[in-house]
């Protein structure tokens, strides 16, 4: 999981700095010229694949830890293992969460942010906290991607973490099939 997690993350990276490129690329928003919109509709579309490949990769890290969690529950009970495997898994698991639930946020709020920016919207934000709509759109944006890389590293680490106790599980499991003569 370590190593489909891992290209999984760069490329959630990738997209949401190509996003935030493009964004940045595009002058003036407000111009009819063909080109100009051009650039607003790909940052636009990048923009929405970017948030919800890196939704995606949050939610199977989630997927991921309620999974091995349960398997580890349920063999632990089976093979009366010691409650401290299941306990780490889930200490793994919880100190991802706020992590996860915290980039989920700042991803949806990124995209209402951008809508506001349009300024085909009759919305706005211009002069909130002194900045015009696109600058709360584009701070917004970089505290997304910075805190997108560092829950995604801490995922990493607690996946890694999570895989070494599933192979003690299993080494464990194996041993005690050995002790009973049964096939391992």
């Amino acid at each position: 999981m370590k190593r489909i997690f891992l290209s999984l993350v760069v490329i959630s990276t990738i997209l949401l700095v190509a996003a935030a490129t493009f964004g940045l690329n595009i002058g003036d928003a407000r111009s009819l010229d063909t080109s100009a919109q051009s650039r607003v509709s790909m940052h636009m579309l990048v923009g929405l694949g970017a948030l919800t490949f890196a939704t995606l990769v949050h939610a199977i890290c989630l997927t991921y830890f309620m999974g091995t969690g349960r398997w580890i529950e349920e063999t632990s009970n089976a093979y009366s293992l010691e409650p401290s495997w299941y306990d780490r898994t889930q200490r793994l698991k919880y100190r991802t969460v706020g992590g996860m639930v915290l980039c989920v946020l700042l991803l949806i709020s990124v995209g209402a942010f951008g809508a506001v920016a349009d300024p085909a919207t009759s919305m706005s934000l211009d002069g909130t906290l002194g900045m015009t709509s696109a600058q709360i759109h584009f701070f917004v944006a970089g505290l997304t991607v910075l805190t997108n890389i560092l829950t995604n590293v801490t995922q990493f680490v607690a996946i890694s973490r999570n895989s070494v106790l599933v192979d003690g599980v299993l080494a464990e499991v194996c041993r005690i099939r050995e002790d009973r003569g049964l096939p391992v």
